[in-house]
């Protein structure tokens, strides 16, 4: 029994606009369900399902739970869910981010290789970082399709080239080509597999069996010197050939690269809280020269002030070291227009 394509779509900065060209040149009939992920704040609202209708090709929406999956449609991720498959059906899935995104493109990506295996091509447009390279290789490795957009054409060519250089990658095209591509595909028959989706978050197993082997002393494990920015865990080192990932035991997950990239937002974190206390202090020593003037100890007041201004100080040194650290930030991707 043939069964419809699945084309699996990842997209971060300048996603927007490349999904759009992507779609005008697809035609109403395609033999496909499309399913995108594109990064969003998470409580942001997102419109992208409106701006792909107007182009009056392949309606799109964002799904429901549970809702059943058909050809002829695109079906978009909602902020700050995750997009998977199970059996046939939708999922959303408010668990932990991976590389810092919910949705996350290795998420849904990793999910769809699982349910549907050879039937899958995946595409992975514009973006910065790496996230959809280690979903890409999941479905390369289950006998997927593996689409990259160009990285001369990409606004932002990190997701691109990440995947280019990991995955043994079936086709490098701009836009258009890209489309005339998934047209091909999607007219060629293919057998349905009956796999079972239940298993999609290997990663998340691998860890918990590592954990458990630990705990009845079994094996020293995979335990990385690294904490989880998000929840402050362990974070686990996990290996797939070539790919190296980390991910704790509550299921957050992050990159070689995303995972620097947590750690600056940690330490900015860090720094403010530690900035926010000095200046608390200073406030504080003030109120007491106050309350020591008023009460005549005038020796006292003078120790208070001393104290703020050199607790001031330590503050104005601690803010230069912040703006310093969000100036090398900015840098690489300075006027960016994300929609991270």
């Amino acid at each position: 029994m043939t069964g419809h394509h699945i084309i699996a779509i990842g997209a971060s900065a300048g996603g927007v606009t490349a999904l759009t060209d992507l779609v005008k040149h697809l035609p109403s009939n395609l033999n496909a369900a499309i399913f995108v992920v594109v990064h969003f704040p998470p409580h942001a609202t997102s419109l992208l399902p409106q701006i792909l209708n107007r182009l009056k090709t392949i309606p799109a929406c964002h799904p429901e739970e549970g809702d059943a999956i058909e050809p002829g449609r695109i079906y978009i991720a909602p902020p700050n869910y995750h997009l998977m498959i199970r059996r046939e059906r939708i999922h959303l899935d408010h668990g932990a981010r991976e590389n810092g995104h919910r949705p996350a493109i290795d998420t849904m990506f990793r999910s769809i290789a699982h349910s549907y295996g050879r039937r899958v091509i995946g595409v992975i447009l514009t973006g910065t970082l790496d996230d959809g390279t280690a979903g890409l290789l999941t479905i390369k490795t289950l006998g997927g399709t593996a689409i990259v957009q160009d990285p001369d054409e990409a606004l932002f060519d990190g997701m691109p080239c990440s995947a280019i250089n990991t995955v043994k990658v079936d086709d490098i095209l701009k836009i258009r080509e890209i489309a005339e591509r998934l047209i091909e595909l999607s007219a060629i028959s293919i057998q349905e597999e009956n796999l079972m989706s239940e298993e999609i978050s290997q990663e998340g197993e691998q860890v918990a069996q590592e954990k458990a082997a630990i705990e009845r002393g079994e094996r020293t494990g995979l335990a990385s010197a690294f904490t989880c920015p998000d929840c402050g865990g362990v974070l686990w080192e996990l290996q797939d050939q070539n790919l190296m990932r980390y991910r704790c035991h509550v299921g957050h997950a992050y990159s070689v690269d995303s995972l620097p990239s947590a750690k600056d937002d940690d330490l900015e974190r860090a720094l403010w809280t530690a900035n926010r206390a000095l200046e608390e202090k200073a406030a504080l020593a003030r109120r007491m020269a106050t309350q020591a003037r008023r009460s005549n100890h005038f020796i006292s007041e003078e120790q208070f002030l001393k104290r703020a201004a050199e607790v001031e100080e330590n503050a104005a040194v601690l803010k230069q070291v912040l703006l310093q650290q969000m100036e090398l930030k900015l840098q690489p991707e300075d006027n960016e227009e994300d929609e991270n």
